[in-house]
């Protein structure tokens, strides 16, 4: 049985070592944040990081997954609190809310190597993450206002660490 370090944890399952990580997620593990939209890798929905990378998890076998640290919308923030979940409320951004779980995890890719996006950045970023309802500019904003709160926690947190 494969063992999977799933949101800081480590879970043995039962699968064929080609079975889409997509479906290990949702129908094993019950999981239900990582969403099938496509299931051909095109749209985001099943977006989760590998070692802190944006992958489709429609398209990655869970052999390729093993070993790694897999993270899920779930284990974004216990509590909801990540800045991009945050900035997600703030600005309105779901219409329907289907593919905001993938949105949001290719959004902290983007946002865990570079917190001072251009607009251009973040449009290239999120580009083939679909959404029905066109809430691209929502998106677009409540992605620049979590990268700003993150440099201002970061900012904030240097101050109170220096004195």
């Amino acid at each position: 049985m494969p063992n999977l370090n799933i949101n800081g944890r480590n879970m043995s399952v039962e699968a064929a070592n080609d079975t889409p990580l997509l479906w290990v997620i949702r129908e094993q593990l019950q999981m239900t944040g990582t969403k099938f939209g496509c299931g051909a890798g095109l749209c985001g929905a099943c977006t989760v990081h590998l070692n802190g990378e944006a992958v489709r998890s429609c398209q990655t076998s869970l052999a390729d997954a093993v070993g790694k640290k897999i993270t899920t919308i779930e284990g974004l923030s216990a509590k909801g609190e990540h800045p991009l979940q945050k900035a997600w409320v703030a600005e309105q951004v779901p219409q329907c809310g289907y593919c905001q779980s993938g949105q949001i995890m290719q959004a902290a890719a983007l946002l865990s190597k570079n917190t001072n996006p251009t607009k251009e950045e973040v449009v290239a970023h999120m580009d083939g993450n679909l959404c029905r309802c066109m809430t691209y500019s929502r998106i677009q904003k409540a992605i620049m206002r979590a990268a700003s709160d993150m440099r201002t926690a970061s900012a904030t947190g240097s101050e109170r660490r220096a004195t």
